[in-house]
């Protein structure tokens, strides 16, 4: 708990339909990937909480890790020298499935390109919450996934968007996404959409209190082990809110018979040509160097939104 270190893993000859891929540079994803790393991860949510391509079991040791990009190097002609997006661990090479490989469109910078995953996430949401051209919408927590939500909703024609976070430095981060700025305590009311990203039960009120009635409001925190105090007393009821639920591993019910996962990386990775999105990224840190650095990284109070690391 708490330690990282790099293994070495052999690697045999490459199997049919895979692709071998050498890793250029992956993103750590820090809210679920500090509660990998500091042991969070209940029980009960050991199978359902594994990574793609883990290797290892719950608690530890575990290969952790959903956000690479890399190069291929072996496999079929036809995906030789194309740089792909995979839900890889942070790790030199991997032999992947082809149907798990994306392909980062040209207009998309490398390190841009890890941001990919917690855009599915930032998308899926988007369609849960059904948001509409003009609507009032508050997004609580501005992390990654809830500053990449605030992008979205604010591309959409005549929306006004706010971005709500208790530190005051992250105001900095919201006219850069097109959206306004507020502490908790001057959010904006009457909200036609709110989403959650903040992982606090303080987060979670708030939400409620700013939505309209009969408002979504997403959730997307991820609590770990922990148990959160939610407030459905009071006005929550006769306002008829509506507390959703939405996470990243099944399709927005909307989109489900007509999308798949195929589609929804390849529509997050276009989604990622914009240049804004470069707010997010922090100065990358070397592969070698990670397992040193980790504990910073993942540090409550650091700062970093998405960290790059380069191999």
């Amino acid at each position: 708990m708490g330690r990282a270190e790099i293994r070495a893993e052999p690697l045999g000859p490459l199997a049919p339909g895979l692709a071998r891929v050498r890793t250029i540079t992956s993103g750590i994803s820090r809210g679920t990937e500090s509660l990998v790393f500091h042991g969070r991860v209940p029980q009960s949510e050991w199978q359902r909480m594994r990574a793609p391509f883990q290797a290892g079991d719950f608690p530890f040791p575990v290969k952790y890790g959903y956000s690479s990009i890399g190069e291929v190097i072996d496999g079929p002609p036809a995906w030789l020298g194309k740089r792909v997006f995979s839900l890889s661990p942070h790790q030199t090479l991997a032999d992947l499935p082809v149907s798990a490989l994306g392909e980062v469109p040209g207009g998309v910078p490398t390190a841009r390109a890890v941001l990919a995953a917690n855009m599915e996430t930032a998308l899926n949401a988007v369609w849960d919450a059904d948001v509409g051209a003009g609507d009032r919408v508050a997004v609580i927590g501005a992390g990654v996934v809830g500053a990449l939500i605030t992008r979205l909703a604010a591309r959409i024609p005549g929306t006004r968007v706010t971005l709500v976070d208790v530190n005051p430095a992250r105001a900095r981060l919201a006219p850069t996404l097109g959206a306004a700025f507020a502490l908790p305590s001057n959010c904006p009311r009457d909200c036609d959409a709110v989403f959650h990203a903040s992982a606090t039960a303080a987060g979670l009120a708030t939400a409620l209190t700013v939505a309209g009635d009969e408002a979504r409001v997403i959730e997307l925190s991820w609590y770990g082990d922990g148990e959160v105090s939610v407030p459905l007393g009071q006005d929550f009821h006769v306002r008829r809110l509506q507390l959703i639920s939405s996470q990243v591993g099944r399709i927005a019910a909307s989109r489900r018979p007509r999308w798949d996962f195929a589609r929804r990386r390849a529509a997050a990775l276009d989604l990622l040509a914009d240049d804004r999105l470069d707010a997010l990224l922090a100065p990358p840190v070397r592969f070698v160097d990670l397992p040193a650095r980790l504990p910073e990284i993942l540090a409550p109070g650091s700062g970093i939104l998405a960290q790059v690391v380069v191999y």
